[in-house]
């Protein structure tokens, strides 16, 4: 698997058939991660929370009918090693999460909860695999302690975070780090069989997403109310990709996970290329002109919680070690995220919409 050309033969060879748990499959990213498995053909236990509110992605693919789907909390660890414990799975992606960074200002004891000690659950789960077991655990890019330069960040470089979401990402890296050293170290993996690799992903954007103070969702109600769209922070600037691209990415890394363990058993970035990374308002322009009409005005909020200015990632390692690469660019993104809205509010079969979509991407 050298590169992502035509891909989803290849991946159908790693997955079909095994058996994947995957956590978080109800929300934004796990749903879209719950439609790739089963179009690849595995067989999927979710765990997670009910979906957020209506509409919401997991039900437009419906979730409850393409795989096993446990509706229960990250920190219920009985329930959780249970789950695991039962299902004996060949693959877990742990996607699970409080993934808001303004959420996390208001519940920040939780968030640390659910993304830390949530982590901590999943690997003490892991223990009672009796076999072996390829596992990719998502954090994000928000981990790295950041200075807000224009260096894009490496795998290796110091993690941080200001906010309780970034700070509990961090923490969750450190956990794994302890539990990988301590009770899967890569080193005994003939005895363990267990390998672990962790994914850093960008800012996503994609159809489904209906998030409350995310920036598309934002966008995409506004112009559907015919109003005008609020941007907080126009400069921000931020490493946009679509969402199938980091989902390519951790694919990739399990399948590199099963076939070489000792080789990929570390942390990836995935996002766009460094001169990809935009401000908020070129974001807002660009889906304004795709969407064909609307506009937008600044609101500026002195007491408004503290949200980094500047974040790009070196997505170097990735390329060069899994053949990952980005195949859409910014305004690509943007373009096929607004299709797939338009898409929702007026027109048909959005199942089959989304089905191409991922067939399309991925046999690019």
């Amino acid at each position: 698997m050298e590169s992502m050309v035509n891909m989803i033969e290849d991946l159908k060879k790693i997955y079909s058939g095994k058996k994947v748990f995957l956590t978080g499959h109800t929300g934004f990213k796990g749903s879209w991660m719950l439609k790739i498995l089963n179009m690849l053909g595995a067989d999927v236990k979710g765990y997670a929370l009910s979906p957020v509110g209506t509409p919401n992605l997991f039900d437009v693919i419906n979730g409850d009918q393409i795989c096993e789907s446990v509706i229960a909390d990250l920190r219920d660890r009985d329930r959780l090693k249970d789950e695991v414990e039962s299902f004996q799975p060949d693959f877990i992606f742990h996607l699970a999460a409080q993934p808001l960074v303004r959420l996390s200002y208001k519940i920040p004891s939780e968030t640390f909860e659910v993304n830390a000690i949530g982590t901590a659950n999943v690997l003490d789960a892991l223990m009672l695999v009796q076999k072996p077991c390829y596992c990719v655990f998502i954090t994000t890019d928000k981990v790295y302690h950041n200075n807000e330069w224009d260096y894009p960040y490496r795998e290796n470089d110091r993690l941080g975070g200001y906010d309780p979401y970034s700070a509990s990402k961090a923490c969750a890296e450190l956990v794994i780090d302890s539990y990988r050293n301590s009770f899967f170290n890569i080193k005994d993996f003939d005895k363990h069989k267990k390998a672990i690799a962790v994914g850093r992903a960008g800012n996503v954007i994609g159809g489904g997403d209906w998030s409350a103070d995310r920036l598309i969702p934002d966008i995409v109600r506004s112009l559907e109310q015919g109003k005008e769209v609020e941007i907080r922070n126009p400069g921000a600037v931020r490493p946009w990709q679509h969402v199938l691209e980091p989902l390519a990415g951790y694919l990739l890394l399990g399948a590199k996970l099963f076939n070489d363990p000792q080789s990929y058993s570390t942390a990836y970035n995935f996002g766009p290329d460094v001169n990809d990374a935009l401000p908020v308002n070129k974001m807002v322009e660009m889906s304004i002109e795709a969407w064909g009409t609307g506009s937008y005005f600044i609101h500026k909020n002195e007491n408004q919680p503290h949200e980094a200015g500047l974040l790009k990632l070196d997505v170097s390692k990735a390329k060069a070690e899994l053949g990952w690469l980005p195949r859409l660019n910014a305004g690509k993104a943007v373009e096929n995220t607004i299709k797939w809205y338009k898409q929702y509010y007026h027109s048909g079969d959005l199942l089959k919409y989304t089905e191409n979509e991922i067939e399309d991407f991925l046999n690019g």
